[in-house]
């Protein structure tokens, strides 16, 4: 797997197993990473939604560690959990220019959605990936997730792979 560049995996057994503990780390992570200091993206400053906040913590941490379609069902996932000091070093690790032409350690490819773009950052492996707003003047750190199964990457292989076909011609 790649990825060994990026920070060790938070366990919630290094909280002996207090769930109130382990959260409260993932939240010190994540407000070093995003709120005390910024990632960089290129001619862009990032920003961080708000709201809906839960329990004191913005809606940008809630997604980097929970899934659900419904903000008011989401359900924490452990593997994303695991991996929150992850989406810092791998936004600020984006470059704009094309995968292979420089020494940019993650890959990247743009869906359109209906009111914006959205960057994706994964892994070379596409086991891991980094959803970016692309809001105008800002972009939004949307959410992270892992590709557990050979038919996601896969998915997003092909994606990436589409659209950097689509940009040679």
């Amino acid at each position: 797997m790649s990825g060994e560049w990026l920070p060790d995996l938070l366990l919630l057994e290094d909280s002996q197993g207090n769930w109130n503990a382990y959260l409260e780390r993932l939240h010190a992570c994540f407000k070093a990473d995003f709120v005390d200091s910024k990632p960089t993206w290129p001619g862009k400053r990032v920003g961080l939604k708000h709201h809906p906040a839960y329990d004191g913590k913005s809606a940008t941490f809630w997604h980097l560690i929970s899934e659900g379609d419904e903000e008011s069902e989401r359900m924490p996932d452990m593997r994303r959990c695991e991996r929150i000091g992850w989406p810092r070093p791998m936004i600020d690790e984006f470059d704009e220019a094309a995968p292979g032409t420089t020494s940019c350690r993650v890959v990247w490819w743009v869906e359109e959605r209906e009111r914006e773009q959205r960057y994706l950052l994964a892994l070379d492996d596409f086991s891991y990936v980094v959803v970016v707003a692309d809001r105008g003047s800002y972009v939004l750190p949307w959410t992270a997730f892992c590709c557990e199964y050979a038919h996601q990457r896969d998915k997003r292989r092909k994606a990436f792979e589409r659209y950097w076909e689509a940009r040679k011609g």
